[in-house]
């Protein structure tokens, strides 16, 4: 079963942000039990190649959508070309947005993305198969981040192809002026606007967030996918909570 028919299914998918290009930190990660890996190459230091080595090093069934620094057909299909099974676009704000995005990740016909031999078809190996099941079998997510994004998510969600709507609240809490600021009234009701158009339109909604508390009340919201935290932020937090419980009991002092 793809990626793709989990989210059909209709369980709630939770997944984790890699921003590190370590594989051994992929690797214990994506053997917590995460269906999903949002691998980020928007805000983090992630080449191309280090996006390879991280998806060869995931849990074979945890799967990897990988966040492209911004919406261009070049960095999409050279992301799926590595075999990532779909791609986390940021920063849609209009349907002609989104209509590039999808067009760029789908083959000809329906689409414009052009061939190559490369990881994902078995470097060519697997060339006549992928070519064939690519268009159904690959996700394409859009990140609804901006108030602009919001006014026009009736339009957007016209768009054939779109697999999945992503909100970004900090981005969306910055575009009101709020940064940060994810629970002021304005931004969660930018926030529920989409969730409960893409609700009635049938589309999957995921969001980000941080703490666990959160990501519980997301999903009885009935959102289909839950980013929980990322790498970088695990590793600190973890480290520091230690650090300060052994410091509360008079330990710092030796």
């Amino acid at each position: 079963m793809t990626f793709k028919d989990r989210l059909k299914a209709g369980k709630p998918l939770i997944g984790t942000l890699i921003s590190l290009g370590s594989t051994a930190v992929t690797e214990a990660v994506s053997r917590c039990g995460f269906d999903w890996l949002w691998i980020d190459m928007e805000h983090g230091p992630l080449s191309i190649e280090q996006v390879q080595h991280i998806l060869q090093a995931k849990r074979g069934d945890c799967a990897s959508m990988v966040r492209i620094p911004i919406n261009d057909e070049t960095w999409i299909k050279r992301v799926l070309d590595l075999g990532a099974d779909g791609i986390i676009v940021p920063q849609v704000k209009t349907a002609e947005e989104a209509q590039r995005a999808v067009s760029s990740s789908k083959y000809p016909p329906t689409g414009t993305r052009s061939v190559g031999m490369s990881r994902a078809s078995g470097y060519g190996m697997d060339f006549a198969q992928y070519i064939r099941d690519a268009n159904d079998k690959l996700s394409v997510f859009l990140q609804i981040e901006h108030t602009e994004g919001v006014k026009n998510i009736d339009a957007i969600l016209q768009v054939k192809g779109i697999d999945a709507i992503i909100i970004g609240p900090y981005d969306m809490s910055g575009s009101f002026g709020k940064l940060g600021k994810i629970q002021d009234p304005e931004v969660h009701e930018a926030i529920e606007t989409v969730r409960k158009t893409c609700k009635a339109k049938g589309v999957p909604i995921g969001i980000f967030c941080l703490q666990p508390d959160l990501a519980r009340t997301y999903l009885e919201q009935g959102y289909d996918l839950v980013n929980l935290g990322c790498d970088i932020h695990f590793l600190w937090s973890s480290a520091k909570s230690a650090l300060d419980s052994i410091k509360s009991k008079g330990a710092g002092a030796v």
